[in-house]
């Protein structure tokens, strides 16, 4: 097994950036990661003038693939998520997030976490849900931001890229650079406030390479359902783009007109939202495995 420590962070995907590691395919990577503020909150005292905003959203990484090369795919099967952190950060801030014009000012809750409760502000206690918020590889052309989402993955911010699942993206520069971080405890879709269960952590999983691109990326596949996944600066193009990669997806594996399709989904798929706090939004449509099981599709 690798470990790729917090000590090895970047804060946009880019080409520049160099390799923490190299590793080979189908091996172990245990990414050690920061909360997305880099742990620079320790209390509701924290002063927010004191924080360093250029460190917000980091990630672990990059890795590079060994015989990943531009047009192929990587599909990553996340085997585990572990919180490290005792207690989870939320913030609310004016001007963050779909409320954020109502606030007034900035607070701090350190929730705690014990025995895969999250103790919630009101005395409400919900259920530990990890999931990885930013991962994905270097885009094509210029550098991204960590904290943004697109093509490549990044910031996506989608409850479902949890432990279990296999997430599909593409590859756009030789070893594709693979990188991740922005933990949560637990996140509504949405993230409505700009902010979930933000915490330290650590992720293993493990990465093949798929010679060229088989589906519209990015995607995630569980037990039960296929997702594809798009994002946009407005919410409406998120939307549509990520239900024109499920349309794709039918039309090209499993044959369908794009009629026989649109209304195959529109029956049994769902158009669902990961988050719409980010410079772009993101969006996914969710089809059950069952039913692409019946038309003959093995992912």
């Amino acid at each position: 097994m690798t470990v790729i420590p917090c000590t090895q962070l970047i804060y946009a995907m880019s080409a520049d950036n160099p390799p923490a590691c190299r590793a080979a395919p189908n091996t172990d990577l245990l990414f050690q990661t920061c909360d997305c503020f880099e742990d620079q909150i320790t209390s509701v005292d924290t002063p927010f003038d004191r924080l360093d905003w250029q460190r917000i959203n980091p990630a672990t990484g990059p890795v590079w693939i060994e015989g990943a090369e531009p047009g192929d795919s990587l599909k990553i099967a996340i085997k585990r998520i572990t919180i490290t952190s005792s207690q989870a950060v939320m913030v609310t801030l004016p001007q963050l997030g779909v409320l954020g014009d109502e606030l007034t000012e900035a607070k701090v809750n350190m929730v705690e976490l014990s025995d895969g409760v999250a103790y919630l502000p009101g005395g409400v206690c919900a259920p530990v849900r990890p999931m990885i918020g930013v991962i994905g590889v270097t885009p094509e052309g210029e550098a991204v931001s960590c904290g943004t989402p697109d093509d490549h993955g990044g910031n996506m911010d989608s409850k479902i890229i949890r432990e279990g699942t296999t997430l599909w993206l593409p590859v756009n520069v030789p070893g594709a650079l693979l990188a991740l971080g922005d933990l949560h405890a637990g996140m509504g879709d949405g993230e409505v406030s700009g902010c979930g269960l933000e915490v330290a952590g650590e992720v293993l999983l493990s990465v093949e390479v798929v010679k060229g691109s088989p589906y519209p990326l990015p995607m995630v596949t569980d037990d039960d359902r296929v997702y594809t996944l798009a994002s946009a600066t407005m919410l409406d193009d998120a939307s549509t783009r990520a239900t024109k990669n499920m349309a794709r997806l039918l039309v090209e594996r499993a044959g369908l007109s794009p009629e026989d399709a649109i209304s195959l989904m529109s029956i049994t798929g769902d158009l669902q939202v990961c988050q719409v706090v980010d410079p772009k939004k993101t969006c996914r449509f969710a089809m059950p495995m069952a039913v692409l099981n019946q038309l003959g599709v093995c992912l």
